[in-house]
């Protein structure tokens, strides 16, 4: 069978966090970066590095690759000269002297057990004992003072093996050494320790970028700070998919496409000093789309972005009512790029079933059989486009998310997936700009129902009381920012107002505000989210409001604890 009557298969990963540090000390509030990165960055580049006829898309948000940077800067900076780690949980991993108060003892044992009960607790009998010994302490602070400093120590040590890769876990001897000796770690075990996380951190980047470099890989970029360029454009659009939709009482973003050109432009800046080239890619925050958006980044020289299935059926919703199509007929369409008129941006559309199984449901099933489960879709797609070559099937979804929740990490099943994929007969793994180059996108779209990779729409981020009410607060630190602006202030200070500006456009803090999920969570992001407007309008040399001080969504008023980065879970 010839390439062009293969499959086409798009394996896309999007790797993105938020920015997690405290605007004015900035130490970080949440872990999840280096965490992430330790663990699902590093085993999705090993994957990738051992299939080496596999091929993927890879795109990663301009202020994670920051962070991770920062990271290892710290961590380097500890290790060579002492200097201290401006994180909680790395700082403890290594600080010779533990908390005395039992309160500060009592919150480092409950962030040690911040992890997957099942897959990273209950997988290592020593660290399933320490935990099973906080639950005998239950909520009783009092008692972590009778607690010895070496429980918390193995804790510590414990909480970051469990976060490491599989495939370091398995191909580390630091690390199997340390796996092995199970309790009374030691200062210059912990040391150890931190020495291979920050090995991770510092070589990551890099390989992804050998990888683009040998051709295997594809890398893409978001906007810089990870806001919806939609709604940054224009609130509006969001009611082209929800006609009803609550809107906030300022419905336009206050120079919105100004802002969105300075997101877009800073993230290809950012992705070029990591990589060394331009990307022609770009995996649009959420998957967030709108006629816009497509034309501003074709200004920019992309020539394809990638988003939500939904946003395609409502784009494709016939409008004369005499003019029928069937639901196999719309699925059909979703297995081809279109490109949108008046530009040469390509547009492809997420395979929502084969990217949720995936991200959702694969993770309770054996390997062998959720690998061959996914075959089985893909040649049936295969078979229905037997006589028409060029179609794709684009599987995208986080790249960091769901492994936690599978068998180490997903081991198996992402090694057992590159492997029969590369090798199968009847599908081809490609990437969006090889296909680009070898096939006909003569197919396009005149218009864009605007929408994300949710539902099709942006109900995950506006269009809820709560979710408003951050959008208000956003317009008026913008507004005062249009202001101070004006008048005039000096570059340095103007170039720090225009990053901090751009962290409280970002998507994240809209996904979590709400009664729809876990309160902790909520209320960590209630306090970021407010933290960073406040060091805008410090920046501003005015004064925060005083609404800012406080916390204003379901669940916030809680002190900062954490949680997991975006569940596994569709919002409901």
């Amino acid at each position: 069978m010839s390439a062009n009557q293969k499959l086409q298969v798009v394996l896309c990963w999007h790797m993105h966090q938020p920015e997690y540090r405290d605007p004015i000390s900035h130490s970080y509030q949440l872990p999840w970066t280096y965490l992430h990165a330790i663990k699902d960055y590093i085993d999705m580049a090993a994957h990738l590095e051992a299939v080496p006829e596999a091929k993927a898309v890879v795109n990663f948000a301009p202020i994670l690759l920051e962070q991770i940077t920062d990271y290892s800067r710290q961590i380097n900076g500890y290790l060579e000269d002492g200097v201290a780690i401006q994180d909680m949980l790395l700082a403890a991993l290594v600080d010779p002297v533990l908390p005395t108060s039992a309160e500060k003892r009592f919150m480092l044992m409950k962030l040690c057990l911040r992890a997957n009960e099942q897959r990273l607790i209950h997988r290592f009998p020593a660290y399933q004992k320490l935990a099973t010994m906080a639950e005998h302490f239950g909520g009783n602070v009092c008692v972590m003072d009778y607690v010895r400093d070496q429980y918390l120590v193995d804790l510590l040590v414990w909480y970051h093996l469990a976060w490491l890769g599989e495939m370091v876990r398995r191909q580390d001897k630091r690390v199997q050494a340390l796996i092995d000796k199970a309790a009374d770690y030691t200062v210059h075990d912990r040391r150890v320790l931190l020495e291979v996380i920050g090995e991770l951190l510092f070589n990551v980047i890099g390989r992804y970028k050998t990888l683009a470099e040998k051709g295997q890989i594809e890398l893409s970029v978001s906007p810089y700070a990870h806001p919806i360029l939609p709604l940054l454009l224009d609130m509006e659009v969001a009611r082209e998919a929800m006609p009803d939709v609550s809107l906030p009482s300022v419905t336009r973003y206050p120079g919105g496409d100004e802002r969105v050109r300075w997101h877009v432009q800073q993230a290809l800046t950012t992705f070029e000093k990591y990589f060394g080239f331009r990307p022609v890619g770009c995996w649009p925050s959420e998957g967030g789309i709108s006629d816009a958006t497509l034309k501003l980044l074709n200004e920019f020289g992309f020539r394809w972005v990638a988003s939500g299935e939904s946003v395609l059926r409502h784009s494709q919703k016939p409008r004369d009512a005499g003019k029928t199509e069937t639901g196999s007929d719309l699925k059909n369409n979703l297995y081809q790029p279109y490109r949108f008129s008046g530009t040469d941006v390509s547009c492809f559309f997420r395979d929502d079933r084969l990217s949720d199984q995936i991200g959702f449901v694969y993770s309770d099933w054996h390997a062998d059989d959720a690998v061959a489960n996914m075959i089985h879709h893909l040649e049936n797609i295969a078979d229905a486009f037997a006589d028409q070559p060029g179609a794709i099937a684009s599987i995208i979804l986080d790249g960091e998310n769901a492994w936690e929740h599978y068998p180490e990490n997903g081991y198996y099943f992402l090694s057992a997936l590159y492997k029969k994929l590369s090798a199968h007969p009847r599908l081809k793994l490609t990437t969006f700009s090889d296909y680009l180059r070898s096939a006909n996108t003569g197919n396009t779209l005149d218009h864009i129902v605007s929408g994300s990779w949710v539902y099709g729409t942006f109900s995950t981020w506006i269009g809820q009381a709560e979710k408003n009410r951050g959008w208000e607060m956003l317009c008026d630190a913008k507004n005062a920012y249009d202001q101070v602006a004006k008048k005039g202030f000096p570059p340095e200070r103007r170039l720090a107002a225009e990053r901090q500006l751009a962290i409280c456009e970002g998507s994240d803090w809209f996904w979590w505000f709400g009664p729809d999920n876990p309160a902790n969570t909520v209320a960590d992001f209630d306090q970021l989210y407010r933290s960073h407007l406040s060091r805008l309008y410090q920046l501003l040399h005015l004064e925060p409001p005083e609404y800012l001080a406080h916390a204003f969504s379901h669940g916030a008023g809680m002190p900062l604890h954490g949680g997991t980065m975006r569940p596994g879970q569709l919002p409901a």
